[in-house]
């Protein structure tokens, strides 16, 4: 039978108060690179201040949309006309810009993007080209 880790609390004094639980860049970055799929507006709670947040943002204005950011929270909107190649110099700054990859495909029918976290050793920048 499977034991989960448990804590134990031996004391006889009721608990009380409340704490604020930290959103989850592995959450918010699919989320966020799945407003591209609509032209809607998006918006998320919850959502860590992060260099890969930041990334993520910069990414999607380059792809068309309009970033509003809060204290925790994230508004996307359209912008422009939507430009389905993603940047070398933002996918190179975070393995997750893949992620970019299966919304565009979907929606436009085609995607580029650099390899995330740069070119291999030796090599010019190496790109994912998709087309359905």
């Amino acid at each position: 039978m499977l034991r989960l880790p448990q804590l134990v609390i031996d004391g006889g004094i009721p608990l009380k108060g409340t704490i604020k639980v930290s959103g989850s860049k592995n959450s918010s970055l699919p989320c966020l690179f799945a407003a591209l799929l609509t032209d809607d507006e998006c918006f998320l709670e919850n959502v860590p201040d992060l260099m890969d947040i930041d990334t993520t943002c910069l990414l999607l204005e380059h792809l068309g949309k309009k970033i509003e950011r809060g204290e925790g929270t994230v508004r996307v909107k359209k912008a422009k006309k939507a430009n389905p190649v993603a940047p070398y110099d933002l996918v190179t700054r975070m393995r997750a810009s893949a992620l970019v990859l299966g919304p565009l495909l979907a929606r436009y029918g085609r995607a580029s993007a650099a390899l995330p976290g740069g070119a291999p050793s030796g090599t010019g920048p190496s790109t994912f080209i998709l087309r359905d």
